[in-house]
């Protein structure tokens, strides 16, 4: 095959001066020996291209569109330059890929834009993946260095390069955070996270401001990150290369000096910082040389503080950072001193009052003086002598600036070995990854020392890089056993013998520094004269001051001028003694890159080439001749040259075999072995041999090879297309045919009917045509007949209306006399009627008025009778009845009191009588004058009182005004509160009924609340489980480091018998004590410690619920006291209204009396008048004074016995509290004169005995009509209120009957239902509420006879044998009674034994036959036999006991997932278990009859319950974590690799990525996975979920996890993959998310959510299968993909790959359409899915339905000392 042959109408590169290469088709076939070629570029012009063997060679094929955009550059056709760049360009400016491999190079373009590609949630999905299944990224040279370090047990290397700006300290820092993320530390030593914080100090001291970067690194440096034998990082190093020291001095136009000079400037106004006399950055020399301060979108002062934040975790302390900062300003006052020349010019001085150099003494601590000496002089020695001598100002200016840079290298040289210090561990290093940060080749207009050291270090770097390009070729021939030949490369070692060797460059440097007086002319001249002859040397024409030195990438001329000063880096002895007065640079250069090169090559090298794809910085603008300037400079095309070489393209016979069987024949096709038909298509297609070679995996092709064979394929495909065109065009014809002969025979014979039809028209119109004139002919001959007869009748009609109407005249006259007579006697007889008919309804009205009042009075009388209510509400009849017999038996007993009181005051009355006999001796012994006079004071005294009760009364009166209003407003306010209520609630019914949008949303979002809450709770318990887990490993590793020491060592005593070591919360809750030492107990142990001790927490929880109740209990109590105090007052209000009507009727007869004696003109009557009235009066009391008198007869020994009591209790509390003395001396003291008051007024005894019996039964009578009063009240009250209720039910009742008459009959009956459900409801719960008092009061008495029991249990016990017996019963246990069914007995010492068997050593097999979950139950019986028996310790003992096992057991087997879902399933059900015989009304709705016998008596388990619950969560995510591990190699391969539909996936040429993945070639790497793979793991961990019993929703809540976990693993492989984002891929992906829905369905999983968690990935599938080319199509995207974001779908289109020349791509312009539709959308701007994140699990109650009873042991359990109860 001729290579000639391809230039036949294809596209070919040819030479442009601007844009470097530009694309062109061939118009015309090329023949061998033409001189030109006919193209047509892009613009559609023609040209005539030259060609020819010596002038210019044929131009350069361009690939196929299908291979535009490869992630490999090795795995195009074409492998040349203009291939290399416009590849890259597309991928850079369409797709925004700025990564792509060049077979072992990862090719970096600098964006100069923030991308979202760094993320966790990245680093996490190249975690672990081969590097050449996912898109090219710095992350996965990452991922292949980690990988390798682990698999060969070999150091490794990552080699970033590139010139200034091109990106190679981000490139570094991501490949940095990468390790720090991968490989974090095992203990939270935070090396990691050291590692990174060394980033923003030496971007500090060693980054600046270039022409070409914002941060551009002036310095090399090679960090090695250290790791320990399980690859967890240990400590790291850093090397340094070549500080360009003389940026400190001097900076070019638009540059800057280092970054950490402006940040000191910015902070100079802070105080820490006053100290150092600096000011803005302006205002110095070495920051003001590159006039440009600023950088844009660079904060100094905030990057300051990021500085001192990293050197603090770096272990820097404060005093040092201080002087750090303390040196560098010195530095800037140091460049600031102004040196003055002298008139001579040989000389100069330094100004005594200079401030910059004072700061610059101050600060560094030295002498001011010594120091302005010496910056000036310098000293010379000689043999002889010793003698100082001046310097210039030129030579001191050198002398200073030399001073400072030395300055500044020891100071950046002591960081990095601080640096150093902080990351370097006592850790044995087991192996370790370099990262080399290092410039690139650098060429200028102007080009010095330090270009010269850059470009030879990469000379250095160059050759070992193509001595290792060109071993990798190697290996890969021989690993395949095929013949090579030495392949050309270029060797650059001649470069570097002119460089390094003796008498090289180098060596005629250093040489010529050592002369006293050798310059940098004589050293140019001395190069001419050694290198004149050299091919790699060559000399200016126009100058003699420099030389060219001709690199690998570019020739390079360097300026001779300041090499020697340079490179000897004078610093005079006088100014600092700590160094010689001069040193070699480049020989220290020398030897730090010979150690370099040395690691380098001792460790595998991954390579990182940094491209700057404008000089502008503007991002996403890539400029042609810059990036093929670098691509030559950076050795990507002598890779590709390396490659082309040999057998560049390369394929398994597997993908050959798939992708070319179009070519091969039917009989080709039969043979089984497809090594075999590859061998015999290739020797048929390719006739020279030496065009491929077969390997044993592989097929190898020298370059173009495989383009012939695409371009035979495509010819194939061509002539089948045309085939195909060619056949169904002939079918489209004889289509088109048929319809048209069709179309003809239909035609003919609709014509024919149309005329047909026209002639039948014709002989229809004729025949009507003659009808018409028969009939018109007829209708006229009757109009005229029928004309002549309407004249007749009319004439008729008139004449016999003449005559009718005269007689009509004479009978019209009579009847209006006749209706006048008959209306003039009907209105008088009316006039008549009326008046007889008014007078009668008078009196009717009179009469009925009276008889509706008497009716009206009946029925006022009957509405506030029982009966009527009871008429009104049938169902109240009875408690109206009960009532009423209540009221009439208190009116009875009502009379019964009257009687005896009537009884009581006729004996009063004689009484009265006796005293008013003795009253009226009394009143004859005085005068009239005194009477009087005592009257007269009483009637004054009297008087006062009145209207002191008038003044009380007008009080009282306004109090109750005041409260009636109050009370009104109140009522007011209840009742238009009540109005809401009844709207609100309507409102709610109809919301109810008809729920909104809103609603639906706000349930919703409130949905999404909890789970959220509910995702926080249980991350918060698996973080809590990840940081005891932590704390354990830390305990074990600081265990194995202590030293052992022979002896028995004691346990801690709060440690477990058992001591779990689980990564779970462990608890211990045997101790049982009082709530308020806990208190004390948490106060000594602090708040934390006690947090940590779950016993102490859940005792503190206790005593908050009881304070609670107890809160409670006292707010009744004060509301009680509050309603009692209202009642008195109530009360106290009343009785002061009944004395008041009492004064005020006095006060009207004495008021009466006043005015008769007025009337009386004074005359002598009046006195005795008065006299009687007041006799009358007091005989009235001596009357009730008689009655009251037999009432302390009758009741005299009542008052003696109460009196007696009294005495009693007031002894006792005598002698309990007795008042001190002083106030019993004034009790006795006001006891002796009233005493003596009552002796003087009564002196016979007998009034004041009298008076004071009276007294005591008035009191005693009061309080009896009180309480009575009070009970009267009450009941008034009570019935008040059961009428009030009564009337409201009465007007509910009646508003139901109105809103009853309003409803239709179906909702009548409806709300009727509802109406009875409610009341039914509420009856029940009446019901509940007396059952649970009952049952409450049951459980305290059995409580309370269990205590006893277990006393006289004990005391037997305390008298028998202390030897163990045989199990046996007590006497009040062995009765067969249901209570005591369903529980098991052991003994606490066999509580070790029974866990053991139970949870320690059982296997999920052992219980499989048996009932689910059988341990739980069994557990659960034990339980419940302790609570049983109300032995507190041992229930808190074995719940302890067994969640500490249940830990215990998941820890030891963390990987299996069988046994991880059988205790899921046993500790779920023990939960279940719990709150089903917990007791609670919540719980118990679903047990049977006898499953609410068996519920827990004694104690409340409701703290175990959260702990299980927790513990449930754990083992949840566990099972979780489990399932995904071992299903996360099969997604990738099963969902997106596997061909489940066969032959529909195409296979394209691979890159050298894909052919040498890291997986090790010679054991084949892992086997591919296949959807019934998956989905047969999927089955076996749903079987095993269900065989264990575990809940139906829990096993549904794990499916839809790991579905989701297999959405989010799919999806990012889709988005990070550039080879599946395929039509026939979304095909794929399609059917196999179908296959799973159907297995979902099979499980009858569909309502799980697991599909709803699969629609993002469904999405994606369906955006590769739908057309992206119009509008309408980006509408229908942007409507379908409602589950990706923005950032997915542009992502999957700039990866859609077309398989086939068939396929378009999709155009920029589609893709920015999208862009501008979506950008309005609201959504999280994130790539890729996190595959960490876990839905909140629920754990919902299912009670189960068997007995406890029932459950059967197996003896194979060995559970022997069990004994059922």
């Amino acid at each position: 095959m001729l290579i000639l042959q391809l230039y036949t109408y294809t596209r070919v590169w040819i030479p442009d001066p601007e844009d470097v290469w530009k694309s062109a088709e061939i118009i015309k076939d090329y023949k061998e020996g033409d001189p030109v070629l006919n193209l047509k570029l892009e613009d559609e012009t023609t040209l005539e291209y030259s060609v020819g063997p010596k002038n210019n060679p044929l131009p350069f094929l361009r690939n196929p569109d299908i291979l535009v955009g490869e992630n490999d550059l090795t795995a195009l056709s074409y492998l040349h330059e203009p291939a290399v760049l416009h590849n890259l360009k597309v991928r850079f400016l369409e797709s925004n890929h700025i990564y792509t491999y060049c077979g072992i190079v990862l090719v970096a373009i600098n964006p100069y834009e923030q991308l979202q590609i760094y993320g966790e949630e990245v680093i996490n999905a190249y975690s672990g993946q081969n590097m050449g299944d996912m898109d090219p990224h710095i992350f996965a040279v990452a991922e292949e260095a980690y990988k390798q370090m682990a698999r060969d047990e070999k150091n490794q290397s990552i080699i970033v390069s590139g010139e200034s700006g091109a990106g190679k300290t981000v490139s570094a820092k991501y490949a940095m955070r990468f390790f720090a993320t991968v490989g974090g530390s095992a203990n939270d030593t935070s090396v990691e996270e050291k590692v990174l914080a060394s980033s923003p100090i030496m971007e500090a001291i060693g980054n600046a401001k270039t022409t070409r970067n914002d941060n551009s690194s002036r310095f090399g440096k090679y960090i090695q990150i250290g790791f320990d034998r399980r690859y967890y990082i240990i400590g790291a190093n850093m090397r340094t290369y070549l500080l360009e020291k003389s940026r400190v001095v001097f900076q070019a136009e638009d540059e800057r000096n280092y970054h950490i000079f402006y940040q000191l400037c910015a902070s100079c106004s802070l105080s820490e910082f006053k100290d150092l006399s600096l000011s803005n950055a302006e205002d110095f020399t070495y920051t003001s040389l590159g006039e440009n301060i600023f950088i844009d979108g660079v904060n100094d002062a905030e990057d300051l503080v990021k500085t001192r934040e990293a050197l603090t975790m770096l272990g820097v302390k404060e005093i040092h950072q201080m002087s750090i900062f303390k040196i560098i300003a010195s530095i800037l006052h140091l460049g600031n001193v102004g040196i003055v020349s002298e008139r001579d010019g040989e000389s100069c001085h330094i100004n005594r009052d200079d401030t910059y150099l004072h700061h610059f003494c101050r600060l560094l601590g030295i002498e001011q003086e010594q120091m302005e000496h010496w910056l000036c002089r310098r000293k010379l020695v000689t043999t002889a002598e010793t003698y100082v001598k001046n310097m210039s100002h030129a030579q001191a200016v050198n002398a200073r600036d030399a001073l400072a840079k030395h300055i500044y290298a020891h100071l950046f040289d002591w960081i990095v070995e601080h640096i150093n210090k902080a990351l370097h561990t006592s850790t044995k290093q087991h192996s370790f990854i370099g990262v080399l940060d290092i410039y690139g080749f650098e060429t200028f207009e102007i080009n010095s020392f330090e270009q010269f050291c850059i470009n030879y270090a990469n000379e250095k770097l160059q050759q070992q890089f193509n001595s290792h390009v060109f071993k990798l070729e190697q290996e890969e021939y021989m690993k395949e056993q095929i013949p090579w030949t030495l392949i050309d490369f270029y060797d650059n070692q001649p470069c570097i013998d002119l460089i390094e060797a003796k008498l090289g460059i180098l060596d005629l440097l250093d040489e010529e520094c050592k002369v006293p007086k050798g310059t940098d002319q004589n050293w140019a001249q001395k190069l001419y004269g050694k290198h004149s002859n050299s091919g790699h040397f060559e000399k200016p024409r126009m100058s003699n001051r420099s030389f060219i030195v001709v690199h690998f990438a570019d020739k390079v001329e360097y300026q001779c001028d300041g090499f020697l000063e340079k490179n000897r880096d004078t610093v005079y002895e006088e100014q600092i003694n700590i160094l010689k007065a001069s040193q070699v640079s480049t020989g220290y250069f020398w030897n730090s890159l010979h150690l370099l090169m040395e690691t380098l090559n001792a460790t595998t090298p991954h390579y990182v080439r940094c491209i700057k794809p404008n000089d502008y910085k503007e991002s996403f603008v890539f400029d042609s001749r810059r990036a093929v300037q670098q691509l030559r400079a950076c050795g990507v095309l002598e890779t590709i040259r390396i490659s082309a070489a040999g057998y560049p393209s390369r394929w398994t016979y597997p993908d050959f075999f798939s992708r070319y069987r179009v070519l091969m024949t039917r009989k080709d096709m039969t043979i089984g072995d497809k090594k075999q038909v590859c061998k015999n298509l290739l020797e048929t297609l390719i006739k020279d041999p030496d065009k491929f070679q077969f390997g044993k995996t592989k097929i190898f092709f020298r370059a173009g090879q495989v383009a012939y064979l695409e371009k035979l394929r495509a010819d194939k495909f061509r002539f089948a297309c045309i085939k195909i065109q060619k056949t169904v065009r002939g079918w489209l014809q004889r289509i088109r045919y048929r319809k048209i002969r069709k179309s003809a025979i239909t035609l003919q014979r609709y014509g024919r009917g149309y005329m047909a039809r026209r002639y039948a028209e014709m002989l229809r119109l004729t025949r009507a045509a003659l009808i018409c004139q028969k009939q018109y002919r007829m209708v006229r001959v009757r109009q005229e007949y029928l004309r002549i007869r309407r004249a007749v009748i009319t004439i008729q009609a008139f004449a016999r209306g003449m005559f009718i109407r005269r007689l009509y005249q004479e009978f019209l006259l009579h009847h209006k006399a006749m209706i006048i007579q008959k209306t003039v006697r009907g209105w008088l007889v009316r006039k008549k009627y009326l008046r007889a008919r008014n007078a009668a309804i008078v009196i009717q009205c009179f009469y009925r008025r009276v008889r509706a009042k008497r009716q009206l009075k009946q029925l006022k009388i009957a509405a506030r009778s029982a009966e009527h209510f009871k008429n009104l509400n049938v169902g109240m009849e009875n408690k109206i009845v009960q009532l009423q017999k209540k009221m009439d038996n208190q009116s009875k007993e009502h009379k019964t009191q009257n009687e005896q009181l009537n009884v009581t005051n006729t004996a009063l009355g004689s009484e009265v009588t006796k005293l008013q006999k003795e009253l009226d001796t009394l009143r004859i012994r005085q005068t009239a004058g005194t009477q009087v006079t005592s009257l007269q004071e009483e009637l004054e005294k009297l008087r006062v009182e009145l209207q002191e009760a008038h003044a009380q009364r007008k009080q009282i009166e306004e109090e109750f005004s005041n409260e009636k209003q109050g009370l009104e407003q109140r009522v007011e306010e209840l009742e238009k509160e009540n109005t809401l209520l009844k709207k609100e609630k309507e409102e709610v019914n109809r919301r109810i009924q008809n729920p909104t949008q809103g609603e639906f949303h706000k349930e919703t979002r409130l949905q999404v609340e909890l789970d959220e809450e509910r995702q926080r709770y249980q991350n918060l318990v698996k973080e809590y489980s990840r940081l005891e887990q932590r704390y354990e490993n830390l305990q074990e590793d600081l265990s194995s480091m202590k030293v052992f020491h022979p002896g028995h060592r004691r346990n801690p005593s709060n440690q477990s018998s058992l001591g779990s070591d689980s990564n779970y919360t462990s608890i211990s809750m045997s101790e049982v004590g009082d709530t308020d030492d806990t208190i004390q107990q948490v106060e000594e142990m602090g708040i934390e410690k006690a947090a940590m001790d779950l016993s102490v927490f859940m005792k503190l929880q206790k005593r908050v619920r009881e304070l609670e109740q107890e809160r409670k209990r006292l707010q009744t109590n004060l509301e009680k006291v509050e309603e009692l105090s209202k009642r008195k007052a109530c009360l106290f209000r009343q009785e002061l209204e009944t004395e008041n009507k009492k004064l005020k009727n006095d006060l009207n007869e004495l008021r009466k009396a006043v005015v008769d004696r007025a009337s009386e003109n004074n005359s002598s009557n009046e006195l005795q008048e008065g006299y009687n009235l007041l006799l009358n009066q007091l005989k009235g009391a001596n009357e009730e004074l008689d009655v009251r008198k037999e009432e302390v007869l009758m009741l005299k020994t009542q008052i003696v016995n109460s009196t007696r009591q009294s005495e009693n209790i007031n002894h006792i509390v005598s002698l309990k509290t007795s008042p001190p003395v002083a106030d019993r001396a004034s009790e006795n003291n006001s006891s002796n004169e009233l005493q003596e008051d009552w002796v003087y007024l009564n002196e016979d005894g007998e009034l004041g005995l009298a008076y004071q019996g009276l007294k005591q039964v008035a009191r005693l009578l009061e309080a009896q009509l009180q309480t009575k009063s009070r009970q009267h009240k009450d009941e008034l009250e009570a019935l008040h209120t059961q009428i009030e209720l009564l009337k409201d039910s009465l007007e509910k009742k009646q508003e139901m009957l109105d809103h009853f008459s309003t409803l239709s009959p179906e909702a009548l009956v409806e709300f009727s239902v509802q109406q009875e459900i409610t009341r039914l409801t509420n009856e029940n719960l009446d019901l509940k509420e007396l059952v649970e008092k009952l049952e409450k009061n049951e459980k305290k008495l059995k409580k309370q006879l269990r205590i006893y029991m277990k006393k006289v249990q004990e005391l037997e016990v305390s008298q028998a044998t202390r030897s163990r017996p045989e199990l046996t019963r007590q006497v009040t246990v062995q009765r067969k009674d249901k209570d005591f069914e369903g529980m098991l007995e052991y003994y606490k010492e066999d509580e070790a034994l029974l866990v053991k068997s139970l949870i320690t050593d059982m296997k999920p097999n052992v219980v499989s036959a048996t009932v689910p979950c059988l341990p739980a139950y069994i557990l659960f019986m034990c339980i419940r036999h302790a609570d049983y028996i109300n032995d507190d310790q041992k229930v808190h003992s074995l719940l302890t006991t067994t969640i500490n096992a249940i830990k215990k057991v998941l820890k030891r087997n963390s990987d299996d997932f069988e046994m991880t879902s059988f205790w899921l399933a046993n500790t779920s059900r023990l939960l279940h278990c719990l709150k089903q015989y917990s007791g609670d009304e919540a719980f118990m709705t679903q047990n049977m009859a006898k499953q609410n016998e068996h519920c827990l008596k004694n104690f409340d388990l409701a703290e175990y319950r959260q702990v299980l619950s927790d513990l449930s969560i754990q083992i949840y995510q566990q099972l979780v974590r489990i399932a995904e591990g071992i299903m996360q190699p099969m997604i990738v391969s099963a969902m997106l690799e596997s061909e489940s539909i066969p032959s529909l996936a195409g296979v394209k040429p691979m890159g050298y990525r894909n052919r040498s993945s890291s997986l090790d070639c010679e054991s084949g790497g892992p086997a591919g996975y296949t959807l019934q793979a998956l989905v047969k793991q999927l089955g076996q961990f749903y079987t095993i979920m269900a065989d264990h019993g575990l809940d139906p929703e829990i096993s549904q809540q794990v499916v839809r996890q790991l579905f989701y976990s297999i959405n989010a693993v799919t999806l990012n492989n889709l988005l990070l993959r550039k080879d599946v984002c395929s039509w026939s891929t979304g095909m794929q992906l399609r059917y196999n998310i179908s296959q799973l829905e159907e297995w979902l369905r099979g499980k009858n999983l569909h309502q799980s959510g697991a599909v709803a968690t699969m629609e993002p990935v469904i999405q994606a599938a369906q955006l590769l299968q739908v057309k992206k080319k119009t509008s309408q199509d980006a509408e229908a995207i942007c409507s379908l993909c409602t589950a990706l974001s923005l950032q997915q779908i542009v992502k999957i289109l700039n990866l859609y790959t077309p398989l086939n020349e068939f396929e378009e791509r999709v155009t920029v312009s589609f893709i920015r359409d999208i862009q501008n539709r979506l950008q309005d959308r609201i959504e999280n701007n994130q790539l890729l899915v996190d595959t960490k994140y876990t839905f909140p699990v629920l754990f919902p109650y299912t009670p189960s339905v068997l007995s406890l009873e029932n459950i059967h042991i197996p003896a194979s359990l060995s559970l022997d000392f069990l004994t059922r109860v």
